[in-house]
């Protein structure tokens, strides 16, 4: 099997983006909705690509945004692959003719294989926890045993990962990637380096 990419996501300052490449991160996440306590404003979010490593992927997070602040981001930002994690269509999603992922809320009357098929552009659905109006950032768990074996799409495994379950989440799952925030924070949005080595090293081990 190939190797499990590595996703750090909420990023807010340029020294945690560099510490998370520097560790091993395949690829960066960049909230850019306004209500999460990881919120990124555009000005600060280029200022850190523009200083980051090359040979990163760049994920721009989205939650039901209009258009036009999708395109703004994109005029501003070294964005290359979008990530949408509210109720965003797959037009919708496909519009901006570049690789994106969709975030899907695992509650009971998910069924992935069908979603598959309804967000057929998609590079991979990104698998996080359900929690009532929260789109995302929970910091919480949920039963892997419900993600069915052979979809269609790369899966990126969310939700309630830290260097503790990271390992037996990817021998269990063994998804394309996993994508990680609070289970590598010192506070909400500000990253802990100790936490972040210990996290890819633990997913490399898997």
């Amino acid at each position: 099997m190939n190797r499990t990419r590595i996703k750090i996501c909420g990023i807010t300052n340029l020294e945690d983006a560099k510490f998370a490449i520097e560790a091993g991160a395949d690829a960066i996440g960049l909230v850019f909705y306004k209500n999460s306590p990881r919120y990124v404003a555009i000005n600060s979010a280029e200022y850190i690509i523009k200083n980051s490593s090359p040979f990163i992927n760049y994920i721009g997070l989205f939650v039901d945004a209009e258009e036009s602040y999708v395109r703004k981001v994109l005029n501003r930002v070294a964005i290359d692959t979008l990530q949408f994690h509210g109720q965003e269509s797959e037009e919708a999603c496909a519009i901006y003719n570049k690789p994106y992922i969709k975030a899907v809320r695992m509650s009971e009357d998910v069924v992935l294989p069908e979603l598959c098929e309804k967000y057929s552009s998609a590079s991979a659905l990104l698998l996080d926890t359900y929690v009532k109006d929260v789109p995302g950032g929970t910091g919480l768990s949920f039963d892997w045993d419900i993600i069915p074996k052979g979809l269609s799409k790369p899966i990126v495994l969310a939700g309630g990962l830290n260097e503790s379950n990271v390992k037996n989440a990817i021998s269990q799952v063994q998804p394309y990637a996993v994508d990680v925030s609070g289970g590598v924070e010192i506070e909400k949005g500000i990253k802990d380096p100790v936490k972040i080595k210990n996290f890819i090293r633990e997913a490399l081990n898997a």
